[in-house]
């Protein structure tokens, strides 16, 4: 049982400037979206992130933004997880799939980590992967290399259907820590 009824969002991305616009960054991005909604300040340094706590659909949450690069994510969020005593049926994990297709926005909960590095850390870190997860599509790239791709910016061409992707994430983290899983994957899925 957990000592705290906040629900953990995580958006994954790489620190700093050089990564800001990447397709990589697209879960801080999210985040970034709910604490404007919210207003919740985002700058509180803790547990190798970037933290803020207020209510999302009048629910404690905390907005995190790991600052370990993406490969290491998994160490901020065990960390936060161990310490808050957090259960993972209150973690969201928002990130960048290559195996969605630009701009599609998909709610799921648990399983593997796809070929997602940031993922796959917080997996191995925590022991588990029964947490639920808000994925945007960014999509694979025809003959590149996929590491190259996502630390790429978007194309000009893209960013329309990236800013309203992030929107309809944003969305999908409030239906979510609202209705549960269940709801959020039955409006946001279809």
């Amino acid at each position: 049982m957990s000592s705290d009824d906040t629900f953990v969002v995580v958006g994954l991305g790489n620190p700093g400037e050089r990564y800001m616009g990447t397709r990589h960054n697209l879960g801080f991005r999210v985040v970034d979206e709910l604490a404007r909604r919210h207003d919740i300040a985002v700058t509180r340094r803790q547990f190798q992130s970037l933290i803020g706590s207020g209510l999302i659909a009048d629910r404690p949450a905390m907005l995190v933004k790991p600052q370990t690069f993406m490969n290491d994510s998994g160490r901020a969020v065990r960390n936060l997880v161990q310490f808050r005593k957090i259960a993972l049926g209150r973690v969201v994990i928002v990130y960048d799939d290559v195996d969605l297709s630009l701009g599609r926005v998909r709610v799921r909960p648990g399983g593997s980590a796809g070929g997602h590095h940031g993922v796959m850390s917080i997996i191995k870190e925590i022991g588990a992967s029964d947490f639920d997860r808000v994925r945007v599509g960014i999509g694979r790239p025809p003959e590149r290399d996929v590491t190259d791709f996502v630390l790429s910016p978007f194309h000009s061409s893209e960013l329309e259907i990236v800013e309203q992707a992030i929107v309809r994430a944003a969305d999908a983290v409030e239906q979510l820590v609202l209705q549960g899983v269940e709801q959020a994957m039955q409006v946001v899925n279809r």
